[in-house]
């Protein structure tokens, strides 16, 4: 009886890390906004994936951001205007910083 529990536990544990092992480690994207209180949220859009976070003090993140090309479109309060940079690429295991992004009136 111990066999068997102790070959369940290693058939377990030989499945779990082969889940783990061709799982990717996603990306991030992050950025600043200028004027930082010149929007709300952000938006990370990628196919039919749609990734949405605020603005917090001029800043955003998106953490686990899969691998791909986005459109990023920041929302942006009055009497700014949104600002969408097209084209902005992931990789994982990778930050993809954009840096200041600057509103126009």
């Amino acid at each position: 009886m111990e066999k068997i529990k102790v070959s369940v536990l290693a058939f377990a544990a030989v499945i779990a890390t082969g889940v783990f092992a061709f799982r990717g480690v996603q990306g991030s994207i992050t950025g600043k906004v200028r004027p930082f209180d010149g929007a709300t949220d952000v938006w990370a859009i990628q196919g039919s994936d749609t990734l949405k976070t605020v603005v917090t003090d001029g800043a955003f993140t998106f953490e686990n951001a899969r691998a791909g090309s986005y459109t990023v479109i920041v929302d942006a309060k009055e009497p700014f205007r949104d600002a969408t940079l097209r084209d902005v690429k992931v990789e994982d295991g990778q930050a993809t910083d954009l840096g200041e992004i600057s509103l126009q009136q």
